[in-house]
């Protein structure tokens, strides 16, 4: 029999209620990071509630969800939102709430690495016991300027050092791009600006990834006209469901409009939603069609890789 897992991804925006009007009175938050954080985190708890009293097994959080999209912008500051993604406060309490639910929590949060003082864009992956399996640490950063706007990540956190993915729980021979097996199956991760290329996809695939969640934040008429095609290109190429996730609404100061579109992609396309509300967005993946004939289409038996390059 074909085993099915309910999948919630939230699509939210920043909850902290004291944001500035404007760009310019931003460091008036310079004292406030940790309220910011714990309002976040508390609205996706009562999410993650949401999601499990919906049937959902699998939770993935939004790119950075426990403050504001501040990578807009060069502000110091705001890396004193950073934290532990072993044992840091976030964590801590995700943990508490994945064991309460029963539900594999994927977390995508600001991490400060205390061995080595750096920081990353990175996703935590708890079962449902609220055991911390590992991570996976955002491998591409952007920087520079397109029709979307400004991006200044690399001001904030660097690419992976490949650190932070091993552990028992983690199948995948790149240290790079770790699989987890979960309870609900295997699970790996690609961070936002990771979506576009296309070893990202193809790297968790080949290590064994039946579900990739892909945690994002993004905006412009370029990005929401290609956010369902490259998921969904993917999900056929490499027989595997793609969940990307997005924010909806402005954020103040910066007004910016982030457009949701969240959705579940398998190797037959969209995979219908489930009506959970206006944050949630549900859908359930048959693992079976993972495995199952496709017409005589077998890509990764019939690659060729010695002609590609």
């Amino acid at each position: 029999m074909s085993r099915t897992i309910r999948v919630a991804l939230t699509e939210t925006r920043n909850a902290y209620d004291g944001m500035p009007a404007s760009v310019g009175q931003l460091e008036s938050l310079s004292g406030r990071l940790d309220a910011i954080r714990d309002a976040n985190v508390e609205h996706h708890v009562e999410l993650a509630e949401q999601a499990a009293n919906a049937g959902a097994q699998l939770v993935g959080f939004g790119e950075l969800f426990t403050g504001p999209y501040f990578a807009l912008e060069k502000r110091a500051f705001w890396r004193g939102l950073a934290e532990d993604a072993r044992e840091g406060p976030t964590v801590r309490r995700l943990a508490e709430i994945a064991r309460r639910l029963g539900v594999v929590v994927v977390a995508p949060l600001f991490e400060l690495d205390a061995r080595s003082g750096k920081r990353f864009n990175t996703a935590v992956v708890i079962e449902h016991t609220g055991e911390v399996l590992g991570s996976f640490r955002k491998v591409h950063i952007p920087v520079g300027e397109n029709e979307q706007g400004s991006f200044h990540e690399t001001f904030y956190y660097e690419g992976s050092n490949g650190g932070m993915a091993n552990g028992p729980k983690n199948v995948s021979s790149n240290r790079y791009y770790p699989v987890f097996e979960t309870s609900v199956g295997r699970v790996g991760v690609a961070i936002c600006y990771d979506r576009h290329f296309p070893g990202s996809v193809a790297t968790l695939a080949a290590n064994g990834a039946q579900v990739v969640m892909q945690p994002s934040v993004t905006f412009g008429r370029t990005s929401q006209r290609m956010w369902p095609l490259e998921a969904a290109v993917d999900a056929l190429r490499h027989r595997v469901f793609v969940c990307p996730s997005n924010r909806r609404g402005a954020e103040l100061p910066w007004g910016i409009e982030y457009f949701g579109e969240s959705a579940c992609f398998g190797p037959g396309g969209r995979v219908p939603g489930i009506d959970a509300g206006p944050e949630l967005r549900l859908a359930d993946l048959e693992l079976g069609q993972l495995t199952a004939g496709d017409s005589g289409w077998d890509l990764a038996r019939d690659r060729r890789p010695d002609c590609y390059r």
